[in-house]
């Protein structure tokens, strides 16, 4: 028996066009059903890599674009959105050669001719990228990595003309993937997950699954990509846990204190982590102050760039707060960063400070110094505290905790121009309150 689901459309000229999807294969698991037949007018789903997220909303569209819906599509990636249209496609198959059906492969838009009744794709990480267009069905995949204001600002305006509905699709991200992200809240999909679960009108719903749910899968894989994996990544990606505290982090949200002014400093550093690539990771600038053994986040400046646009920020963040010097890490690529450095102001002194200890080791003492209260961070730095809550000993350190770290450390003399004896009593302190 052929499963197909068919719509009658009416044109303009008020003939009737007969569209038909085939869905036969379209295998779904109960969590896909749940939201794709939700009657919610704004759904937040939150699963984990190969869950079935994108074969999902793609059913979605197809139904929504049979009842004569307008729909728009949009993901970051070429990739993500290429995925998305070849589910549509292969679903509406002999329908998209139907005269009254138009296809659009660059601007992956499949509409009925004379009406607003379409399908279309697009990339968008922000606002910007999203503007130009409206519907009456908005998805927005992969809304982690995307500015919040792709929503706030231009989605939802979108929506007025037919009271229309909205699809947010993530999985928690993990530090690798934040890096990539143009969220100015890292935790903006979370946030947005657990005000909707709190949510009593029925207006909003929220949908949970992890990878292992999806029975297509090999479930084989699945138990082992747990071996190539990091705890914490198997838990947001695979098992789609929202994690802003990793368990064995050095820091807790808790310590973190915001306030809006500070003394007059009698130190100040800029403390740069570089990153290894221009494409890859974000160059960590951090810009701490201290007075009378208390210590101040001025600002966070890192960012994703080539080595010269890193120290040209390194250097305006050293003017801005009037710093004693640029401080880095002679082990990682020191005598390059002061090179690059001095390229771009040779006047600005650097310091380079020699890593004889392993990572925890070095970042102990300073979050011990958050323990004490000793540390004010002035202003909200939340991707900085994000990585701080997130990374466990023995990953890869991110570089705007590095950055942290090495600056720190030098203003309160844990570096090597230090005695062991006042990195031993700060560690000595953390383990006894342990």
């Amino acid at each position: 028996m052929e499963a197909a689901t068919s719509i009658q459309t009416k044109a303009p000229e008020r003939r009737k066009v007969k569209l038909v999807a085939n869905l036969w294969d379209c295998r779904q698991h109960p969590q896909q059903e749940a939201f794709v037949y939700s009657p919610a007018k704004r759904k937040v789903v939150r699963a984990g890599r190969r869950g079935g997220k994108t074969l999902g909303v793609a059913i979605l569209a197809v139904n929504a674009f049979l009842h004569g819906r307008r729909v728009l599509y949009a993901a970051p990636t070429n990739e993500q959105v290429a995925k998305f249209w070849s589910e549509c496609k292969l679903m509406l198959g002999p329908s998209l050669q139907h005269p009254a059906v138009r296809t659009n492969e660059t601007e992956h838009l499949i509409e009925v001719r004379g009406t607003e009744n379409r399908i279309r794709a697009k990339t968008a990480w922000n606002a910007d990228t999203l503007r130009g267009d409206y519907c009456d069905l908005l998805i927005l995949d992969e809304w982690q990595l995307m500015d919040e204001e792709a929503w706030g600002v231009v989605g939802a305006p979108m929506l007025m003309d037919n009271d229309g509905d909205a699809v947010f699709i993530y999985t928690p991200p993990s530090l690798r993937s934040r890096s990539a992200s143009k969220a100015r809240d890292p935790q903006h999909a979370a946030k947005m997950w657990k005000d909707a679960k709190s949510d009593t009108s029925g207006r909003w719903a929220t949908f949970h699954f992890a990878s292992s749910d999806n029975p297509f899968i090999s479930q084989t894989a699945l138990s082992e990509i747990s071996k190539d994996m990091t705890a914490l990544a198997y838990r947001q990606e695979i098992l789609a846990e929202d994690i802003d505290e990793a368990p064995g982090a050095l820091w807790k949200r808790s310590l973190f204190r915001h306030v809006t002014q500070h003394p007059d400093l009698a130190r100040v550093v800029v403390a740069v982590d570089p990153s290894a690539t221009s494409t890859g990771d974000e160059a960590g600038i951090i810009t701490p102050g201290s007075k009378e053994g208390r210590f101040y986040v001025l600002a966070d400046d890192s960012l994703q760039g080539s080595p010269k646009e890193w120290a040209r920020a390194a250097v305006t963040a050293f003017y801005r707060h009037k710093a004693d010097c640029i401080v880095a890490e002679a082990n990682n690529g020191g005598e390059m960063i002061a090179e690059v450095i001095a390229a771009v102001d040779p006047s600005v002194p650097v310091r380079l400070v020699h890593a004889t200890r392993g990572k925890q080791t070095r970042a102990e003492p300073v979050s011990v110094l958050y323990e004490q209260g000793r540390v004010d961070h002035v202003g909200a730095f939340s991707a900085l505290e994000d990585e701080c809550c997130l990374w466990v000993p023995g990953d890869p350190s991110p570089n705007r905790m590095d950055a942290l770290v090495w600056g720190i450390s030098y203003l309160a003399g844990f570096d090597t121009l230090a005695s062991d004896d006042a990195l031993r009593q700060a560690i000595s302190t953390k383990r006894r309150a342990e």
